[in-house]
């Protein structure tokens, strides 16, 4: 029977599948821009996906620790916060690395909305959690 635990087990897998086949693609970039056919300035695109590398580990180090954080039951904590808002941070970055790379290679710009989207939910999730770890706390010294 599925539940919580195996649930947050495959969200954990995942993540670090993730983490491996990001890693795999920076290994083997430059057979990736053979791949996509970029004859002028491979440079810049193994230096975008390089520099990308950076945010996006940053990103699944602390989902990962984020779901630890769920699975041990500690939901409304400031460490949670915290990591909500790395990971926000984490994709505006790569959204601003993306859209400068767009620059010279036209698909990184749908990279750059897609990453810039995806900061400004999570913004709004650490936003919630934000308050609801504000609430916690009040109820928690209230008698």
């Amino acid at each position: 029977m599925w539940n919580q635990k195996r649930s947050i087990t495959l969200s954990k897998c995942c993540v670090v599948l993730f983490a491996v086949g990001m890693t795999a693609v920076a290994v083997r970039a430059r057979w990736l821009v053979f791949f996509l056919g970029l004859n002028t300035r491979p440079e810049h695109f193994l230096i975008t996906v390089y520099a990308g590398c950076v945010p996006a580990s940053l990103l699944l180090w602390n989902l990962f620790f984020l779901l630890h954080r769920i699975e041990r039951e500690e939901i409304f904590v400031r460490r949670n916060v915290e990591s909500l808002r790395r990971i926000s941070w984490s994709c505006i970055a790569g959204g601003l690395l993306c859209f400068v790379s767009g620059f010279y290679y036209i698909p990184w710009f749908v990279v750059a909305l897609a990453a810039a989207f995806m900061g400004l939910i999570v913004r709004i999730v650490k936003n919630m959690v934000e308050q609801a770890v504000e609430l916690k706390s009040d109820s928690d010294f209230t008698i």
